[in-house]
């Protein structure tokens, strides 16, 4: 097999909720544990932290990543969704898995993994286990791709579990409340591993203290710190920031070896050190272009607070979603004094363009609809002078198309 032919076999032959929603969502983890078996169970072999969240998770994990690669330690980092290259999913310290890995992986396995029907996250998670148990790293960094409890990476046994924060997102398949989802995610607390909270949130406060008590987890909130300076551009990084340093001090109290120097310096240079894209990342300056990954309702109305810091003539916004998305909670928050340039991304869970447009405009935003990303770009960049800010996003899916 090619390398393109192992990916399309990945994403083409096997049930994916990232193309077809909770189709592909599976109610057990029984697979993996099965397909982990197979290959003598590498996510035992190697030390681990484990990441939840709705959002900042993976900045978070990026974060990690960073500070224990400048501590000299060998760092995995296992996170979804990639946005160029399926290789974006499976690093370490910052390079990329090999393609030669992937297919040899792919093709070794197929046959057996084919019996037990493994969806693309389970395939993919199994894949970093074993990359990582042979690569022989000093610790990985997992990022859940889905909820927490019924997650295929939930079989790991960590150092850490982490919970970044909670808001609603896959409601379909997590839980329509707040309370629901944050049950799913605290499915990654484990007995007697210390458990941080990111953001200290009312409806959720009461379900990680019953949770941590009963498997005798310390529970520990992060605190505010943002005397780092990192090269993480968005506010809402500094939340990110404060939930990762908690996890290093609690390291550190494990007698990991981490630094002050290693610190400043994992925080200054995540994006040199671990290769993140896709948040807030700037694209042009002239006209100021920027996309972001900011995809749920908390997510957005961290992108529109951003955007109001930023000088601007006029704003262009390259908008579009995923059909399981609650579009009523999300179209109020955005900028009213904006125009918009609807789109669907190539997928078959993308929203169609002309019914999401029609859905804004009764809302009161400005706009057209656009066959494509490419030509939603096209016509904002064409419309736009150079001291106007062409905003892309509303969908992971659509900031890929874009990069």
């Amino acid at each position: 097999m090619t390398y393109q032919q192992t990916l399309d076999y990945l994403f083409d032959r096997l049930p994916m909720y990232r193309r077809h929603g909770a189709a592909a969502y599976k109610s057990d983890i029984g697979n993996i544990v099965i397909a982990t078996q197979h290959l003598n169970n590498p996510h035992k072999k190697f030390k681990s932290i484990h990441v939840a969240g709705t959002n900042g998770k993976g900045s978070t994990s990026h974060l990690l990543a960073s500070i224990l690669q400048e501590a000299g330690y060998k760092a995995g980092l296992y996170t979804s969704p990639h946005l160029k290259d399926f290789r974006e999913r499976i690093k370490i310290n910052g390079k990329m898995i090999k393609e030669a890995e992937v297919i040899s992986f792919v093709s070794n396995n197929k046959a057996f993994f084919e019996t037990l029907e493994l969806s693309f996250f389970e395939f993919t998670a199994a894949l970093a286990f074993d990359y990582f148990a042979k690569q022989k790293v000093d610790i990985a960094i997992i990022e859940t791709g889905l909820g927490g409890r019924l997650d295929s990476t939930n079989i790991i046994r960590p150092e850490l579990t982490i919970i970044t924060n909670i808001s609603l997102d896959h409601t379909t398949l997590l839980g329509d409340t707040i309370e629901k989802i944050a049950e799913e995610k605290a499915g990654i607390i484990k007995d007697s591993i210390p458990i941080i909270i990111g953001r200290k949130q009312r409806k959720t406060t009461e379900i990680f203290r019953k949770i941590s008590k009963e498997r005798q987890a310390k529970l520990i909130y992060a605190s505010a710190n943002n005397k780092y300076k990192t090269d993480l551009k968005e506010n809402y990084q500094k939340e990110n920031v404060s939930t990762a340093l908690t996890a290093i001090s609690q390291l550190q109290a494990m007698n990991w070896n981490i630094s002050e120097d290693n610190i400043i310096n994992g925080i200054g240079n995540t994006l040199k050190n671990t290769a993140l894209i896709g948040r807030w990342q700037t694209l042009s300056k002239h006209p100021l272009i920027i996309c972001d990954m900011g995809h749920n309702e908390d997510g957005i109305k961290q992108v529109t607070q951003q955007i109001k810091e930023l000088h601007y003539n006029k704003l262009h916004f390259v908008f579009g979603v995923v059909k399981d998305k609650n579009i009523d909670t999300i179209f109020p928050l955005l900028p009213e004094n904006a125009e918009y340039y609807f789109c669907q991304a190539n997928i078959d869970r993308a929203m169609e363009a002309e019914e999401l447009a029609k859905k804004a405009i009764k809302l009161g935003l400005k706009g057209e609809p656009h066959t494509s990303v490419k030509q939603a770009l096209k016509a904002a960049k064409k419309n736009a002078t150079k001291d106007d800010l062409i905003f892309v996003g509303g969908s992971a899916f659509v900031v890929a198309e874009v990069l």
